[in-house]
């Protein structure tokens, strides 16, 4: 895929941003947060919502300031060095970044192979059409994005309109359902019932695996990094995760609203029966759109990502396309094989997904905190090192709960 530039972007006179430095911050934003909003993100909504009702707005709520203090973190440290994650990772104690990139590749793989059976499935209920040929040409478009002339700016672009469109779509619904909106904002305050369960599957869904990184990561291709950047690296990791935020919410009041009213939801398919509940037959097609969306979207942020870990900077614009449609492809013909990513694999990829968040900000934190020669002479700020490093406890126990389905598949 081509990257617009390697070197160090510089504000325009008088400290405003460039347009074209802008737009990448934007396509940045939306690509880490598209990419934390898949397949497995609805799921995971429609399932703790109809569990909690109310209650699960204290969760989202805890789970976006975790998610913030460790974007906060990533960003700053990757942009301010302008070095990649497992570059940072290799001059930390050598061969540590390869670690980092071979967990990344193997869940991005798995869970690829999620995000294209999502998107067949989003084809289905949007226009009928049979799930495995839905999957097949979402990834057909996903590679024509790719192998384009000016990939950098489509997918910037695409990410930010179909993030847009979820949004806005998913904001109709939840209007039309008429959810219990005092309710839910009391329960921020003085939640019903405190779940860690959710909490710590929300932020391992949000920024587990390559989805901390992906936006990060995006800056760096786009040329964008250096300590003359820093406010617009805040920026873009912070509105990264409220955007993130907000689909959380209005998906959540969407279903809500729904579960509120005493509908009960098809076990087999929760969220598109609660959407269908709320808005009838329309309602069905734009879960349809939604789920297309979340899930291609995800397929360009996975693919984007996992390769961006097994290349580098001098890796050339031709070898790292082919190395993204290679991705893809071998997913598409994975989920073309079996029908979608089995459970087993999964959880493997959920382990991986797991294990990696801590070591991955072990490492960026490490680097701020002790490698400050790696940061170019930026003095990093202590209030975020010690936000930084109590979430990195928050990602341990994540790390912990996710071996632990691997030990039960033996017993």
């Amino acid at each position: 895929m081509a990257h617009e530039s390697h070197g160090t972007t510089t504000p325009a006179p008088g400290g405003r941003l460039a347009t074209s430095t802008r737009s990448t911050l934007l396509g940045a934003m939306f690509l880490m947060a598209t990419s934390a909003i898949g397949p497995g993100f609805i799921t995971q909504t429609t399932t703790f919502t109809v569990r909690l009702g109310a209650a699960f707005a204290f969760a989202i709520v805890i789970s976006i300031l975790v998610d913030i203090a460790l974007q906060l973190n990533v960003w700053r440290v990757i942009g301010v060095s302008g070095r990649r994650a497992q570059e940072l990772g290799n001059l930390v104690a050598p061969g540590l970044g390869w670690v980092m990139a071979a967990f990344l590749l193997v869940g991005g793989l798995v869970f690829n192979i999620g995000n294209v059976a999502g998107s067949g499935l989003g084809l289905d209920a949007m226009l009928g059409l049979d799930p495995k040929l839905g999957g097949a040409l979402s990834a057909l478009i996903a590679i024509g994005i790719f192998l384009s002339k000016k990939a950098g700016v489509a997918v910037d672009r695409i990410v930010v309109v179909l993030g847009i469109a979820m949004i806005a779509l998913t904001a109709y619904i939840a209007i039309t359902s008429g959810p219990p909106v005092g309710q839910a904002l009391k329960n921020v305050v003085l939640p019903e019932q405190v779940d860690f369960l959710a909490i710590t599957t929300l932020v391992g869904g949000t920024i587990g695996g390559y989805i901390v990184y992906a936006g990060a990561h995006r800056l760096l291709d786009s040329g964008v990094s250096g300590a003359d950047h820093v406010r617009d690296i805040t920026r873009g990791s912070i509105t990264g995760i409220l955007i993130t935020a907000v689909m959380r919410v209005v998906l959540f009041l969407a279903i809500l609203g729904v579960v509120a009213g005493g509908a009960a939801l098809d076990p087999a398919s929760p969220a598109a029966s609660a959407f269908q509940q709320a808005a009838g037959e329309v309602g069905l097609r734009v879960f349809g759109i939604v789920l297309w969306a979340a899930a291609i979207t995800s397929v360009i942020g996975a693919s984007y990502t996992s390769v961006s870990f097994v290349t580098s900077r001098t890796t050339s614009d031709r070898t790292r396309t082919l190395l993204v449609v290679a991705f893809i492809a071998v997913t598409t013909a994975v989920y073309l094989l079996i029908g979608t990513a089995p459970t087993t694999l999964l959880v493997f990829a959920g382990a991986f997904n797991g294990l990696l968040l801590p070591i991955g900000i072990a490492v960026l934190l490490w680097v701020a905190t002790r490698r400050t020669d790696l940061l170019n002479g930026y003095r990093y700020p202590r209030w975020l090192l010690v936000i930084g490093w109590v979430a990195w406890l928050l990602t341990l126990f994540l790390a912990v709960r996710s071996v632990q389905p691997v030990i039960d598949l033996f017993r």
